[in-house]
């Protein structure tokens, strides 16, 4: 009985891997894993068009690493601003992505674990809601639906069946309408340039 105790618990330590807040020295790691998993695709797709030059939403980027320290997972949220309210208002919300975990590590619910750290984040920070453009047969788990953005479009092409939202405050998207436009802090002139 040792001995299997022993193989089961060796077999789990070579899946273990922690979430953590994203850090300066993750920069670059993030972007080497999101190029070598998304590739050059990645800045052609609208959600990236809310991205450029801005930061992500404050303690909303997460990393997962190995036993050693190394970055094997990604996930970030983005401040924006879902379209208006039956006022006039501008509805804020946060857009994710992109998600990414380095194809060494699939299938140890990577992917998972990082979903639910950022939508328990973003909860946790008072947000209200969080939408993203992926395939609905995997977010659909985690409670994004097409439901809530139905008057929402993204700026430029989208596939309007990937287009999800999961409200983190019950009704927050009742009546938003428009198109999502970029909000929160924007990357440094300074930044820019070393990009």
């Amino acid at each position: 009985m040792a001995t299997v105790l022993d193989s089961v618990r060796a077999f789990f330590a070579h899946a273990a891997f922690t979430i953590d807040q994203e850090n300066a020295g993750d920069i670059v790691a993030r972007e080497r894993l999101l190029d070598h998993v998304m590739g050059e695709a990645r800045f052609r797709k609208s959600s990236e068009k809310l991205r450029r030059n801005r930061l992500p939403a404050e303690g909303l980027a997460l990393v997962a690493r190995d036993a050693d320290g190394h970055v094997i997972g990604t996930v970030l949220l983005w401040n924006v601003e879902a379209g208006v309210d039956a006022d006039g208002n501008a509805v804020p919300a946060l857009l994710l992505g992109p998600l990414a975990v380095d194809c060494a590590h699939e299938g140890k619910g990577i992917g998972g674990a990082l979903m639910r750290a950022a939508i328990t984040e973003a909860r946790d920070r008072g947000h209200g809601a969080v939408l993203l453009v992926g395939d609905p047969e995997y977010y659909e788990r985690f409670g994004f639906f097409a439901d809530e953005v139905q008057h929402l479009v993204m700026p430029g092409p989208f596939e309007r069946r990937r287009f999800l939202a999961l409200e983190l405050k019950e009704g927050w998207l009742d009546g938003a309408a428009g198109v999502l436009v970029a909000s929160g802090r924007r990357l440094s002139a300074e930044r820019r340039k070393a990009a």
